[in-house]
């Protein structure tokens, strides 16, 4: 019968790969370490194992399919071949240069043919009025004050409506204009300080028109000054009323409204 104690099998879940060097733990040199005997010694020693090199530990260091098919090496980068290169630049060149030129070549038609369209006209018909649209304003749908029948507006700092009126005899349009521009004044300027910076009839597509124009300033420092213009239209069966005005006041707005109160017919 064997009297030998059991021993113990290492348990899975402790056992490592690569596998750790084993040190020896028995023998007279057990308390020095790992460290070789002197070379003195060697023979005395004659089965003392020899070091491991650098090579054998990186092998150990492996994977078992390493040392089978080797070290797994990166591939090399795609090698282009030089006419194949310098075809690609030259298709790169080609499509830059290619986009430049057709963009050039598309702002010179926009601008030409900007140029050489048609004017625009906005159409009244309640008011048997039509004025012309300069570039940059657009036809709006829906005018901001009552009982106007057209609009125009400047990229919402210019405004320019037309409505029917009253049949006014030339000798009362100075009248109706002044009292139209003292209602649109109260409603549309609210200024603290209203100047008249200009009052006359003239004469638009053969019929009398008389045109009456306000500068408002304001006392705080959020309101720049606004510029109102008012014209009165007579000389037909039916009269029409048109009201332009900018805030803030700018000179080259003050000509677009101008034109197309001019330009009526």
């Amino acid at each position: 019968m064997d009297e030998r104690p059991p021993s113990r099998r290492q348990p899975y879940a402790s056992r490592v790969w690569p596998p750790r060097q084993q040190e020896t733990t028995h023998g007279p040199d057990a308390a020095s370490g790992d460290r070789p005997p002197p070379a003195g010694d060697l023979a005395l020693h004659p089965t003392a194992p020899a070091a491991p090199d650098a090579a054998a530990l990186a092998a150990d260091a492996l994977p078992p399919s390493a040392r089978v098919y080797g070290t797994p090496e990166a591939p090399p980068p795609p090698k282009i071949p030089p006419g194949l290169a310098r075809a690609l630049v030259g298709v790169a060149v080609f499509l830059v240069v290619g986009g430049l030129i057709a963009g050039l070549g598309y702002l010179v038609l926009d601008r030409v043919r900007a140029a050489t369209a048609p004017p625009v006209n906005a159409v009244d018909r309640l008011a048997g009025v039509t004025y012309p649209v300069p570039p940059g304003w657009h036809e709006g749908k829906v005018a901001p004050v009552t009982a106007f029948t057209s609009v125009v507006t400047h990229d919402g700092d210019a405004v320019v409506m037309a409505r029917p009126g009253d049949a006014v005899q030339p000798s009362g349009l100075r009248q109706a204009a002044q009292e139209l521009t003292d209602i649109y004044s109260r409603l549309l300027l609210h200024g603290d300080k209203v100047t008249v910076v200009e009052d006359g009839g003239l004469t638009v597509n053969g019929r009398t028109a008389y045109i009456r124009a306000l500068r408002a300033e304001y006392h705080d420092v959020v309101n720049r000054p606004s510029y109102l213009r008012v014209m009165v239209l007579g000389g037909g069966e039916v009269g029409a009323v048109v009201v332009g005005l900018v805030q803030p006041d700018d000179p080259r707005l003050r000509a677009d409204i101008d034109a197309m109160m001019r330009g009526l017919r």
